[in-house]
C-alpha cells in the first residue's frame, strides 16, 4: 500500500469520493479496461497502460490534488497568472430560455448589421422570385444564330472601344534602380500624337494665284530636240504632263528686281541643274517631286518662288498663321533653311520663324503669335504648337516637304500626313527627297496633284523597258475579241500573263480560252498552296505560255520570260496596277503591258493618266477625255495658260515704298496691289536709279535718294546761274527762277575740256555720280 492508502499499483492512487475523508473512506475501483488489460500477472502496470488509463479516468475536482499541482509553480508565476473568468451560461438548443435570449439579443444588435441583414433578405427574395422573360420584337427574315453578335465579335468590339485593354497599368509605375539603389527615371516616349482630322468643307478659303511664270522669248524658241539636249547637258530627267522648258540663266526666270539683287549679292552666277528645271515648274504653279542629294541647290529652288507667291497675297492679320510652311526632319537642317529664308525674306520684309524640338516652346509660340509669313519646323514641334493654339494652318498655300525619306525613317510618317491633311486641299506642294521609296511615293500621291518628277543624276531612274498601252473599248464582248485577235502574236513573242480581278471571271476566261484551243493555266486565291506552286512551276518551265491569274500573282512573281502583261480587268487600286505591270521587263528584258478599259472604268482612268505621265509614256486622247469626266480628276488637273508676271509682283512695307498710281487702269486686275516697276534683268547688271530701284531698295538707298533730291533742288552755281534741266536729268528748278527758255545754254563740253586741260587742278567728282 502507498503512503496515501487505497492505492493500486506503484505510484498510483485513486481519489476518494467527494463525501469521504482521506483516511477511512472506501476506495473507488479502477475502470474495467484497466482492470482487464493494464495489470500484469505480478501486479505491476506498464507506462503506456498507465497513460492510457489516466486519460480515460474522468476528471474529479479534488482541492488537495490541485494544491499538489500548484506547488511546482514559482511565486512570480503565481502572481503573473491571469484569473480565469467564469464561462457564461449557454442554454441548450431546445431550451425555452434560448428563445428568450434570442429576442433580448436582437434589441442590442448593431444598426449596420441589421441593415446588411435586410439587404441579404432582399437579395434572397429577388433570387427566388420567378424571372420575367423579355419579349423580343418579331423580326422576319433574320436569324439570331447567324446575324447576331457572337463571343468573338463581342471581344473584337470591346478591344476596339477600349484601346488600353490588356495593358499592364502597374508595370508603367515600376521603377528601375541602379547599383547604388537610386531610382532611374523612366524614359519618356517620344511619340507625338498626330493632329485630329479636319473637315475642309466647313472652312471658306480665300483664292490665291499659283502661276507666275512667263516663258522668256529665248527659251520659247527652243525646239524639243534642243530642250532634250539641254536637259542631257544638265544631267536631269523629268516625267509628267506639260513640263516647262529648263532655263540657263537667272534672267530667263523673270524674278523681281529686288530679289535678283539679293541673288547676285549671294554670289549666285547661274542656276544649278535642279534650279534650272525646278524653278520654272514651281513658278508655273505645278507641284514637283525633286529627287536630288543634299547640296544640289534645292533649298533656293523652292525659296525664291515662295517669296513671289507670298508677296502676291494680302498681309497677315492678327491671328493668321503662316503662308509658307517648310517641314524638315532635323533641327540642324531647320536652322540652315531658316538662315537662307531669312536672308531672302528681308527683301520683302517677311518674318521667318524656326520651330524645332529642344528649343524654347514659349519663345517659338510668341514668335508665331506675333505673325510670321514663313515657318520652318520639324513635324513634332509643329504639331505641339498647333495643339497649343499658337498658330494654325488655314492660310498655308505653299507647303514644302524637305528630306521626306529621312522624316519617314525617323518615324514621322503619321505626323507628316496629319499636317498635310490640315492644309487646304488646293495647296501648292513641293516634295524633295534623296530616294523615292514606296512610303514616300504613297505620300506624294496623296499630298501632291499632277506632280512633275525631276531627277538629278541616276537616282530613282524610271524603268524604260516596259511599254504601256491603254485601249478604251466599248462595252460587251469587245475585250474578248481583242484578246483572241492578238493572243497568237503575244505568245509568239514570249509568255503572256493575263490579270483578272475576280476568281469567277478568271475561271470563265480560262474555260473560254480552252474552248478556243488555247492551252492556259489558272491561278487564284481559292487554290491550295500545293496547286499554286505546281502551276507557277509549270509556267516557269515554259510548259505553258499563257497564265490567267488574279492579283495573287501581282506581287513576288519573278519570271524573266514574261514578255506581255494584259490587264483584262482593271486593278482594284493604282498600287496593284503598278505591281501588275512590274511582272514584265525584268532582268533587263523588254516587255509590254496592255490595259483594257471601258466607259464604266472612268473613276480609274484618272489614275491611269497620272501613271502614264509619271512613267513618261504617251497618254491617249480618249483616255484623257474619259478621265476628265470625273470631278476629282477635273478639279485636281493643272490649268494651262499664261500666268501673272513675277517681275510685277511684290510688296515692301518699309521706307522707300512707292505705289505706281499713275499706271493704274480700270482694266488691270492688279490695281489694288503695290507693284514693282518693270525691270527684268536679262543679262548683266542693269543700271540702277532712284526711279527704277523699286520698293525693294534698302533704307540707306532710300535716304540717299531723298537727300540727293533735296540737295540738287536747292543747288546753285557760284555765278548764280541755275542748271538747265535738260543738261542734268531729274533736277528740279526752284519756283523763283525764270523759265528754262530765258536761261542761257550751259557751256559746251569742248570748252570744259579746254578749261580742264589748261588748269592742272583735278576736277572734283560728285558723290552722287
Amino acid at each position: 500500500m502507498s503512503r496515501w492508502g487505497g492505492g493500486f499499483g506503484r505510484g498510483i492512487r485513486f481519489q476518494p469520493a467527494s463525501g469521504s475523508s482521506s483516511g477511512g473512506g472506501a476506495a473507488i475501483p479502477p475502470p474495467p479496461s484497466i482492470q482487464a488489460n493494464v495489470v500484469k500477472p505480478k501486479g505491476f502496470a506498464s507506462l503506456t497502460a498507465i497513460n492510457q488509463g489516466a486519460s480515460s479516468v474522468p476528471a474529479v475536482a479534488d482541492p488537495f490534488t490541485a494544491a499538489v499541482k500548484r506547488r511546482n509553480r514559482t511565486e512570480e508565476q503565481y502572481f503573473d497568472e491571469d484569473e480565469e473568468e467564469p464561462l457564461a451560461y449557454i442554454p441548450g438548443p431546445n431550451s425555452p430560455s434560448r428563445k428568450d435570449r434570442r429576442v433580448n439579443d436582437s434589441d442590442d444588435d448593431d444598426p449596420l448589421d441589421a441593415f446588411m441583414a435586410g439587404i441579404e433578405n432582399q437579395v434572397k427574395k429577388e433570387a427566388e422570385a420567378p424571372k420575367k422573360e423579355i419579349e423580343k420584337p418579331e423580326l422576319k427574315g433574320i436569324r439570331d444564330d447567324i446575324e447576331g453578335e457572337d463571343d468573338e465579335e463581342t471581344y473584337y468590339r470591346y478591344v476596339a472601344e477600349n484601346p488600353n485593354f490588356g495593358k499592364d497599368e502597374e508595370s508603367d509605375n515600376d521603377l528601375e534602380y541602379d547599383e547604388d539603389g537610386n531610382p532611374i527615371a523612366p524614359k519618356k516616349s517620344k511619340y507625338i500624337d498626330p493632329l485630329p482630322p479636319i473637315d475642309h468643307s466647313l472652312i471658306e478659303y480665300a483664292p490665291f494665284e499659283k502661276n507666275f511664270y512667263e516663258e522668256h522669248p529665248d527659251i520659247e524658241k527652243l525646239t524639243d530636240q534642243q530642250v532634250e539636249e539641254l536637259r542631257g547637258t544638265l544631267g536631269i530627267k523629268v516625267s509628267g504632263a506639260a513640263v516647262p522648258k529648263p532655263v540657263s540663266s537667272f534672267g530667263h526666270l523673270g524674278l523681281p528686281e529686288a530679289l535678283m539683287k539679293a541673288i547676285r549679292k549671294s554670289e549666285f552666277t547661274q542656276p544649278t541643274p535642279i534650279q534650272s528645271q525646278g524653278i520654272p515648274i514651281i513658278l508655273a504653279g505645278r507641284d514637283i517631286i525633286g529627287i536630288a542629294k543634299t547640296g544640289s541647290g534645292k533649298t533656293a529652288a523652292y525659296l525664291w518662288p515662295m517669296m513671289v507667291q507670298i508677296a502676291d497675297q494680302r498681309e497677315l492679320q492678327p491671328g493668321d498663321g503662316p503662308i509658307g510652311l517648310i517641314l524638315c526632319p532635323t533641327r540642324e537642317l531647320a536652322i540652315q533653311i531658316y538662315s537662307e529664308a531669312k536672308k531672302f525674306g528681308k527683301v520683302f520684309n517677311f518674318n521667318v520663324c524656326c520651330c524645332y524640338g529642344g528649343g524654347s516652346k514659349w519663345e517659338q509660340s510668341k514668335a508665331l503669335e506675333a505673325g510670321a509669313e514663313i515657318v520652318v519646323a520639324t513635324p513634332g514641334r509643329m504639331i505641339d504648337l498647333i495643339k497649343l493654339k499658337a498658330t494654325n494652318l488655314e492660310r498655308v498655300t505653299y507647303l514644302v516637304l524637305d528630306e521626306a525619306d529621312r522624316m519617314f525613317d525617323m518615324g514621322f510618317e503619321a505626323q507628316v500626313r496629319s499636317i498635310c491633311a490640315h492644309v487646304r486641299p488646293e495647296r501648292h506642294c513641293m516634295l524633295f527627297s534623296a530616294t523615292m521609296r514606296k512610303k514616300v511615293e504613297k505620300l506624294a500621291r496623296v499630298a501632291l496633284s499632277d506632280p512633275i518628277r525631276v531627277v538629278q543624276g541616276d537616282i530613282g531612274e524610271a524603268n524604260q523597258d516596259v511599254t504601256q498601252t491603254v485601249f478604251l473599248l466599248p462595252l460587251g464582248g469587245a475585250k474578248w475579241n481583242w484578246l483572241t485577235n492578238y493572243l497568237v502574236e503575244f505568245t509568239a513573242a514570249g509568255s503572256v500573263l493575263i490579270f483578272v480581278t475576280k476568281k469567277a471571271n478568271a475561271e470563265e476566261l480560262h474555260n473560254n480560252l480552252k474552248l478556243r484551243e488555247f492551252e492556259a493555266l489558272l491561278l487564284h486565291g481559292d487554290m491550295d498552296q500545293t496547286e499554286r506552286n505546281k502551276v507557277i512551276l509549270s509556267f516557269r518551265k515554259k510548259e505553258c505560255d499563257i497564265l490567267v491569274a488574279t492579283d495573287v500573282a501581282a506581287r513576288g512573281l519573278d519570271i524573266p520570260h514574261i514578255k506581255t502583261v494584259v490587264n483584262f480587268d482593271i486593278a482594284r487600286d493604282i498600287d496593284t496596277h503598278t505591281h501588275r505591270i512590274g511582272r514584265t521587263g525584268r532582268a533587263g528584258e523588254k516587255g509590254a503591258a496592255f490595259t483594257l478599259i471601258t466607259e464604266k472604268d472612268k473613276e480609274f482612268a484618272g489614275h491611269l493618266v497620272r501613271n502614264l505621265e509619271g512613267a513618261g509614256q504617251p497618254v491617249p486622247d480618249n483616255l484623257l477625255d474619259l478621265a476628265m469626266k470625273t470631278p476629282w480628276f477635273r478639279k485636281s488637273r493643272f490649268k494651262e495658260g499664261k500666268g501673272k508676271k513675277a517681275s510685277l509682283v511684290g510688296r515692301c512695307r518699309g521706307l522707300g515704298y512707292e505705289d505706281s498710281k499713275s499706271n493704274v487702269s480700270s482694266t488691270s486686275t492688279y490695281n489694288t496691289m503695290p507693284t514693282f516697276k518693270p525691270g527684268l534683268v536679262t543679262g548683266g547688271l542693269a543700271a540702277s536709279s532712284a526711279e527704277s530701284a523699286g520698293p525693294g531698295s534698302s533704307r540707306l538707298d532710300a535716304m540717299r535718294s531723298a537727300f540727293k533730291q533735296q540737295y540738287m533742288s536747292q543747288f546753285k552755281r557760284s555765278d548764280d546761274t541755275p542748271v538747265d534741266s535738260t543738261a542734268q536729268g531729274g533736277i528740279k528748278l526752284p519756283s523763283s527762277m525764270p523759265p528754262p527758255s530765258d536761261i542761257p545754254p550751259p557751256p559746251s563740253n569742248s570748252s570744259e575740256e579746254t578749261d580742264d586741260s589748261e588748269n592742272p587742278r583735278k576736277k572734283r567728282r560728285s558723290r552722287w555720280d
